[in-house]
């Protein structure tokens, strides 16, 4: 046990508050959920039960984890910015009697939808700063939990342990839900074997060491960030820290200098669609070096991507490109002590990937689901490979069944779903989990994913595509947030494009056109022309066939909210062409202008009408 071990000679968790970073350690964080777990042991909370957590990522969150999975409990995660409908649903399906709410915001979605969860015991509230004047009895706070569970310590002063020891680890201890891209989410029930199973394998392919550090920003409920931020954590006891607030990420990043960082491609398409920003606004000299210099990193980065020895020119010319550009680049990000770095949750583009890699941050890509608890297969450090998504974790089986599919098994692959017997018996079906992927293996054991198998797509003609492909060659572009490809059984390819506000809003800026709203900018005919020459460039990467005829620019972003996006931003075709029917008719249509009338929904429930016209623009003919 690393309380045991390291005692208060080591730091395992960091928090930022007020300016300051407050350190926990192992000894600390242990007595941290033994006393939270005593407390909700003294409330009634028992083997089998589910606590839910609902907050921003703080050590409160580990804390509640940990002490529900060590009472035998599970923990059921819910993203902070889900709407009301979303917590309610997913409390109820998970059977939850408690609930964590991070902060006031948190327990106010509770306490609106109190009479509509009627196992939930206790709202336990962490930070309760502002809610001074509540008195609802169903509320609760996490220090009062705590105080309550150290009293119960003295009154027995083994009980903590003879609890711990019930536990088995093939009990569930988690109820991880899934993105629900094609429908309402299912609950993974993750065990303690798979947890454990995952951290073993990860860091047998890379082995990290105690002094290293990891910046936990992404949404705990996803389940990438519980092996990286919990699993593998606590295996290897590196120290995890957590920012002040969202708006400060990439400033404490940059502070802590983390050796292990994972991120979805959002998180990277958003870092190089800086970069390129900040060159373009930068000083002659600069963009000198830049122009200079990138092509020298992409050339280091196919000798290391080949394994092939570059010349001594190169390498000196390296070294200055490192000097003048790379380094001041990496330390702006916070990517200079960077050992382990991945992206996962979905494909990377390529483009961002050879940047990436170009400036010397290894970037590998894992490629894992909420089934097989997070990572199953990950580029290994001397074979990483554009087109592939890496090779098996050791103690995964993987192969691909007739139909095309990708399957998988081993002792990280989930129990099955909660409450969902249909469901767990087509997903394990002969023994193997059914991805959902359809994927190639090559000789060499490297695993190509084509795509979601209900998301590729085919022409009229029969041309196969995959839209995520091209989606992904489009927001390589800093003015391009998101893009939804359309074109099954069409006679060409189409795309509806959401523009990057804030880079798009700089370029207005610069070229003195006026504007309000992200509706009034995103339907500029000046707008239109630029992302046009976006597309064209995209273009120019892609097959004929997958070229795109006709785009237009949404009139919003789009949103988790409004369902059209899951929380880790995968978009949810179904619903968005639901939505969009009448965006994509026009699309295949002879019209050039389209008025809408669109339902906006705001993460309290509130919604609002806008009527607004759209414009529908051509690209380039197929050849």
């Amino acid at each position: 046990m690393n309380a045991e071990r390291y005692g208060d000679s080591r730091v395992a968790i960091r928090e930022k508050e007020f300016g300051i970073w407050q350190s926990v350690t192992w000894k600390g964080y242990f007595e941290n959920v033994k006393s939270f777990a005593l407390g909700l042991h003294q409330m009634g909370f028992g083997r089998g039960h589910k606590l839910c957590y609902m907050g921003d990522n703080r050590p409160e969150g580990l804390y509640s984890e940990l002490a529900a999975q060590s009472l035998g409990g599970a923990i059921v995660g819910v993203y902070p910015d889900s709407h009301l409908e979303q917590v309610e649903y997913i409390i109820n399906h998970s059977d939850s009697t408690f609930v964590v709410a991070g902060d006031q915001e948190q327990a106010d979605k509770a306490l609106a939808i109190k009479e509509k969860i009627p196992h939930v015991v206790k709202i336990i509230v962490d930070d309760p700063k502002g809610m001074r004047h509540y008195n609802d009895p169903a509320l609760a706070y996490f220090n009062d939990i705590q105080s309550m569970g150290r009293q119960n310590a003295e009154k027995e002063p083994g009980l903590f342990d003879r609890i711990l020891d019930t536990v088995t680890l093939d009990d569930v201890g988690m109820i991880n839900y899934t993105s629900g891209t094609t429908g309402l989410p299912k609950g993974s029930m993750i065990t303690h074997r798979n947890m454990i199973s995952v951290a073993t394998a990860q860091n047998l392919v890379d082995n990290a060491s105690e002094d290293f550090e990891y910046v936990s920003f992404l949404p705990l409920p996803w389940i990438g960030e519980q092996e990286f931020g919990v699993y593998w954590a606590i295996f290897k006891a590196f120290a995890v820290n957590f920012p002040e607030k969202v708006e400060t990420v990439q400033e404490n990043i940059r502070e802590i200098g983390p050796h292990i960082m994972l991120a979805p491609p959002r998180i990277w398409e958003r870092i190089c669609s800086e970069i390129q920003v900040k060159i373009r606004d930068a000083v002659w000299i600069k963009r000198l070096a830049y122009k200079l210099f990138l092509p020298v990193g992409y050339k280091m980065a196919d000798f290391r991507l080949t394994s092939e020895e570059p010349s001594i020119g190169l390498k000196i010319a390296n070294k200055l490109a490192y000097i003048f550009l790379f380094r001041p680049l990496k330390n702006y990000f916070g990517l200079t002590r960077l050992k382990h770095v991945y992206t996962g949750g979905a494909p990377l583009g390529p483009e961002i990937f050879k940047l990436f890699q170009a400036l010397g941050v290894n970037i590998k890509q894992a490629y894992g689901m909420t089934e097989q608890t997070a990572a199953s297969v990950v580029h290994r450090l001397e074979d990483i490979r554009l087109d592939t998504v890496g090779v098996p974790l050791p103690g995964l089986e993987f192969k691909v069944s007739d139909s095309g599919e990708l399957l998988s098994r081993g002792d990280t692959i989930f129990k099955g779903y909660y409450k969902n017997p249909e469901a767990t018996a087509a997903a394990l079906a002969d023994g193997w989990f059914h991805s959902g992927d359809a994927a190639i293996i090559d000789d060499d054991g490297h695993i190509i994913i084509i795509d979601r198998m209900s998301d590729v797509m085919k022409l009229a003609d029969g041309s196969k595509f995959s839209p995520q492909l091209i989606e992904n060659k489009l927001k390589f572009s800093p003015y391009i947030m998101d893009a939804v490809v359309v074109g099954q059984d069409r006679p060409f390819i189409t795309a509806m494009i959401a523009i990057d506000m804030a880079n798009v809003g700089k370029w207005a800026e610069e070229n003195k056109l006026p504007y309000t709203t992200f509706t009034d900018l995103s339907q500029k005919d000046e707008v239109y022309d630029l992302i046009a020459e976006e597309v064209e460039t995209t273009n120019e990467s892609l097959p004929k066939v997958a070229r795109i005829r006709r785009f237009v620019l949404l009139y919003k972003q789009l949103d988790p909210d409004d369902d059209e996006l899951t929380r880790t931003r995968k978009v949810r075709r179904k619903f968005v062409a639901e939505r969009y029917k009448d965006l994509i008719v026009a699309l295949y249509g002879a019209r050039e202008k389209l008025e809408v009338e669109a339902e906006i929904r705001y993460r309290d429930g509130k919604e609002f009408r806008m009527k607004t016209h759209v414009t529908i623009k051509e690209v380039g003919q197929a050849e």
